[in-house]
């Protein structure tokens, strides 16, 4: 009886954690569409999300395609089909790789410093002082935060496929010997526009997810220097699990 009250115990916790987080999302997406918008705040996150994290997108996204570049090159000689590099690399890039290599990325860098700053504004009652001047947290905190979202990982996502395709032409062409017009020209024949479409779909469902992860762990941060570093930790692991997850049911309505 202990076990089953204990799985009892876990199975309505984590209920009311979903259902809580789903309220969250739910009056962030409300305040969305209500006027006035924080314009000035949405850039500066947009700047702290998508320009702060480009030299890490540039350098995953050049050595991710080098390396699925060599890596295909080989698979593809045991077939003697060296000619369809090109577009095997671009497709894991565009549907793939891109959308959620750039998102792993982002969350590490961009979503564990939004928790911590909002798990900080917390404990350290800021967010109470923004509701005592008559301030909306949800309108001036997340809002700009999860629309700085939707704009910053869709272009991410466009620059780390661009750069990881130039690094498989690095290995292919330049290493491997591939010649340079088949290496573009098979790509312009197979990548088509619903390839890309699939991608940017991708990359904006992850900058929502992540930025609602990230801010409702730090809107709802415990006390002291330990209910914040629990909350980003929080964040993270479960930020990186649901691009996955749902990468996959994505991927599977999209195909």
């Amino acid at each position: 009886m202990r076990i089953l009250r204990l799985l009892g115990e876990w199975v309505l916790t984590s209920l009311r954690g979903g259902g809580r987080m789903m309220i969250f999302l739910g009056t962030a997406l409300f305040w969305i569409f209500l006027p006035p918008l924080k314009w000035r705040r949405m850039i500066a996150r947009i700047h702290f999300i998508g320009a702060k994290s480009l030299v890490v997108i540039l350098l995953t996204g050049a050595f991710t395609g080098m390396v699925l570049g060599l890596q295909v090159f080989y698979t593809l000689t045991k077939f003697g089909s060296e000619a369809f590099l090109g577009p095997a690399v671009a497709l894991s890039l565009i549907r793939e790789l891109g959308p959620v290599l750039c998102a792993l990325m982002v969350t590490g860098r961009a979503g564990s410093a939004l928790t911590a700053e909002i798990g900080i504004m917390r404990i350290t009652e800021q967010i109470d002082a923004l509701t005592a001047m008559a301030l909306n947290p949800m309108r001036y905190l997340i809002v700009p935060t999860i629309l700085a979202g939707l704009i910053a990982f869709p272009l991410l996502t466009a620059i780390f496929d661009l750069v990881g395709i130039y690094g498989g032409y690095l290995v292919g062409v330049k290493l491997l010997g591939i010649g340079e017009g088949t290496y573009f020209g098979e790509m312009e024949t197979y990548v088509d526009l619903w390839d890309i479409t699939q991608g940017i779909l991708k990359s904006l469902s992850f900058g929502l997810l992540v930025t609602w992860v990230c801010c409702y762990k730090g809107f709802y941060a415990g006390y002291g220097a330990e209910g914040v570093s629990r909350a980003t930790t929080e964040a993270v692991v479960l930020s990186s699990v649901l691009i996955l997850v749902w990468d996959y049911f994505v991927g599977s309505v999209l195909l």
